[in-house]
């Protein structure tokens, strides 16, 4: 199968390194690999250059924008104009972060999955965080969720998708529309990939309060929105999560901005989200 990545990048000299040589070691080589250096102002642009010349297929894109962090918009209008430059002739499209370091079987691994189930849309493995000199699962991750930052779609799943929506929320909103239009999901717990910074470290009060206009862009309404984030304040063991949260679905609330999905799309997520609460509790 052919695999091609696309890499945002802002400011990640210490670790993009490590992300392209382990891509580069790859048992399934991808077709190419696309790095936006995203308005990095320390040396990342010089250290992707040096692995341009040495494989054929990366390259590398320089990008102006914002040197705030947003997660969502910021992330995927830099995936956007790395895909403007992609071949297209792929049947593997993938978004990874900068900061990850795959084992060597990962591409290769994937593309099994998807070969023995055509219903297959998206499939991953799952991140590590460093603690105590032990990689362990981070606290982020559940079973039934792709990370954003590990997502690989095959053509007809990102097409039917409508690509990424560049919006908070983007990497769940991309999983349940999979799911609208009749693609699986998987996860292998078998593929441990290093994630060398955690997720959410840099996110400010501003980021916080995006994560609840995203539950009202996707239609989720209020009820379940209030459990989202309180699952997430549980997770990160801070209430000012859930208030921030909290806030920021009340303040879309008044602000209408314009939704991701459709009514039908929006009936479809809550009733997949109510299925999975009430299964978790135990009614089936």
């Amino acid at each position: 199968m052919k695999f091609s990545i696309i890499i945002p990048a802002h400011n990640e000299a210490d670790v993009i390194g490590l992300t392209l040589q382990s891509l580069a070691s790859q048992t399934l080589l991808p077709e190419e690999i696309i790095v936006i250096n995203d308005n990095s102002t320390d040396t990342t642009g010089e250290i992707v250059s040096k692995f341009c010349e040495a494989y054929d297929f990366i390259t590398l894109i320089e990008n102006k924008s914002s040197n705030e962090h947003l997660p969502g918009a910021k992330i995927i209008n830099a995936f956007n104009a790395g895909f403007k430059t992609c071949t297209k002739d792929f049947d593997v499209i993938c978004k990874f972060d900068a900061d990850l370091i795959f084992p060597e079987n990962y591409l290769e691994t994937l593309a099994q999955h998807y070969q023995s189930n055509p219903k297959l849309g998206m499939v991953a493995g799952f991140c590590y965080v460093k603690q105590n000199n032990t990689w362990v699962l981070e606290n982020l991750t559940s079973k039934d969720h792709i990370r954003g930052a590990l997502k690989a779609y095959t053509k007809p799943c990102f097409e039917a998708i409508g690509g990424l929506k560049n919006s908070m929320g983007w990497d769940t909103v991309d999983e349940l529309l999979a799911k609208y239009y009749g693609f699986e999901i998987l996860t292998d717990e078998s593929l441990k990939v290093k994630h060398l910074k955690p997720t959410g470290a840099s996110y400010n009060k501003k980021s916080k309060h995006l994560q609840g206009e995203a539950m009202y862009k996707m239609r989720s309404g209020f009820i379940l929105s209030v459990i989202s984030a309180l699952k997430l304040s549980i997770k990160k063991k801070q209430l000012s999560y859930f208030i921030d949260f909290v806030s920021g679905y009340r303040k879309a609330v008044k602000e209408k901005p314009e939704y991701l999905v459709t009514e039908p799309q929006g009936k479809f997520i809550r009733d997949l989200r109510w299925k999975g609460i009430l299964k978790k509790i135990g009614f089936n």
